[in-house]
């Protein structure tokens, strides 16, 4: 089992300190920087199976700009992550996050997988529950 050591693990740190900022922001673009395409999705859909699906750049600044809208500002998003080095160059991130939308409390659990490349980390699989809406159904095979 790899050990990440504590420089490797203030580096995932400083990398979601960027992506929240950005995301704060409603930085579409510049949070496209940080991710390798094609980018793997797997959700399910909702009463049904699993889903996946690959987003290339231009479908993955079109669902955050649907989903981010001008940004996560103002949403009181509070989240616990906690890196899985599977190896010094891949890490599996799980978040626990909590967001408040209009006074009421939205809980999330999810998992991000980060690839470290020549300019530094970037996410390249995104897995969270539930969002699958209109998705069909994974097959095997």
């Amino acid at each position: 089992m790899y050990q990440p050591s504590s420089e490797e693990l203030k580096s995932v740190e400083e990398w979601f300190a960027e992506y929240d900022a950005l995301a704060e922001q409603g930085a579409i673009e510049q949070l496209a920087d940080l991710a390798v395409f094609p980018m793997n999705l797997a959700t399910d859909v909702p009463d049904g199976y699993a889903a996946v699906r690959q987003w290339t750049r231009a479908e993955y600044i079109e669902a955050m700009k649907e989903a981010m809208g001008g940004g996560t500002a103002g949403l009181d998003l509070e989240s616990k992550r906690t890196p899985h080095f599977l190896s010094r160059n891949l890490v599996v991130v799980e978040t626990e996050a909590t967001m408040t939308i209009e006074g009421q409390q939205q809980h999330m659990h999810y998992a991000d997988l980060l690839v470290r490349t020549e300019d530094g980390w970037a996410f390249q699989t995104m897995v969270q529950g539930g969002w699958g809406y209109g998705w069909p159904a994974a097959e095997r095979g």
